[in-house]
């Protein structure tokens, strides 16, 4: 177990040197920003913890116990604009904890996704998101409105990758766009997208479809393993092996319960996309660094919960 103090160092250490190596500022005119970029992305990231009920309470933590750690913390509003400026930086490096932990060697990967709700449905109104988040279904909340989270998952619960949509799109439409950012490797945002599986992605039946994995194994090298939904043949899928699927996949409610409740994606109602998109890259890489620092520490590595002593 870490004190908070001590968790922000380990995790300052590591930020930092990935931005010397990796990270070439703009160049700006004017006065200097406040925080540098490592300075920034640590900030954003020990900010997901779900200990913090929201960006308020988080930034007033900062301000009465890591003055001495970051001197040069602005105001609340100038230290989100910062964050929300650093969001592709965030994203490189959550990529670059992908590779030190050496996900893309797993056997094989675990898609799923998730419900994001970022308002209530009940309310009246367009919200702060209107044609971006609206309405859809999910086993998990019933009928919500907000976002479609898809992450791949190793069998170690690492996130290699992680996208979304509006509510209403379904799974086929997602994994579209997930194998064909990955097969592209764009710039940007959407390289959160990660890189390709060398093995196989194991996925449930919303997945499923002999069309779509022909055309996602041809078109971007994607194979994709999922159980028939109920309307469709069932031939060769025994209990035995819709058992071994299932136990494979467990992994990723493991992570999910991880990013909804430990780092309180359940919690999130954000203004603008580019807010949604920075806290999305922060928590993936939060998540990512905790099991790094257990496996440094020799502990299990999604034993989250005990790891900082608040």
């Amino acid at each position: 177990m870490m004190t908070p103090d001590a968790f922000v160092i380990a995790l300052y250490v590591l930020v930092d040197d990935f931005c010397k190596a990796r990270y070439t500022p703009p160049t700006r005119t004017g006065s200097a920003a406040s925080l540098c970029a490592s300075e920034v992305l640590t900030l954003a990231l020990f900010g997901q913890w779900g200990w913090f009920p929201s960006e308020r309470a988080f930034y007033r933590y900062a301000r009465n116990h890591f003055l001495t750690l970051f001197p040069r913390l602005p105001h609340r509003a100038q230290f989100n604009r910062l964050v929300r400026d650093h969001t592709t930086v965030a994203v490189a490096l959550f990529r670059h904890l992908v590779e030190l932990l050496g996900a893309h060697a797993s056997p094989f990967q675990a898609l799923d996704s998730a419900a994001i709700a970022t308002r209530n449905l009940k309310r009246r109104g367009e919200g702060w998101l209107p044609g971006l988040a609206d309405i859809g279904w999910s086993n998990r909340r019933g009928w919500y409105e907000g976002f479609h989270l898809l992450q791949s998952i190793t069998p170690e619960g690492v996130i290699t990758g992680f996208g979304f949509g509006s509510a209403s799109v379904n799974d086929h439409p997602l994994a579209e766009t997930f194998f064909m950012l990955r097969r592209a490797q764009p710039r940007g945002y959407a390289a959160a997208a990660g890189l390709p599986a060398e093995g196989p992605y194991l996925a449930d039946s919303g997945f499923a479809g002999r069309t779509n994995f022909t055309h996602w194994k041809h078109a971007y090298g994607a194979t994709v393993i999922a159980p028939p939904q109920r309307s469709q043949p069932r031939r060769g899928w025994t209990a035995e092996l819709r058992r071994w699927i299932a136990s494979h996949r467990q992994i990723v409610e493991t992570v999910f319960s991880r990013l909804f409740h430990t780092f309180g994606l359940d919690r999130e109602r954000p203004h603008n996309l580019q807010g949604l998109q920075a806290r999305l890259a922060a928590k993936a890489a939060l998540h990512n660094f905790c099991i790094l620092l257990n496996r440094q520490l020799n502990r299990a590595s999604l034993a989250f919960a005990d790891l900082v002593d608040w």
